[in-house]
């Protein structure tokens, strides 16, 4: 009889062990998951924040400043443009 008492007491203790280190692996686990959801948000809003300001760097006017400003082109005069024609005989 004590036997099977004593049996019966230390698988108790290892289910209770068992169920406790579950859980903690459940937590650990449940924790990292709610890390990484966070991280996937967090990548998505700047994902964003770059779409936004692609379209604000690639903006004609912008595109149009800089080469202004920075590059120091302006628009072709007609007084210096020269114009070059396809000889008659060449058909390409």
């Amino acid at each position: 009889m004590i036997r099977i008492n004593v049996a019966l007491i230390l698988a108790i203790l290892a289910t209770s062990v068992v169920v406790i280190n579950t859980q903690y692996d459940s937590r650990r686990l449940y924790t990292a998951v709610d890390q990484q959801s966070a991280r996937a948000r967090q990548l998505m809003v700047d994902y964003e924040q770059l779409r936004v300001q692609r379209r604000a760097e690639v903006s004609p006017s912008r595109v149009q400043s800089i080469a202004v400003n920075r590059l120091k082109m302006r628009t072709p005069d007609p007084s210096i443009t020269a114009y070059v024609s396809q000889p008659s005989g060449d058909t390409q």
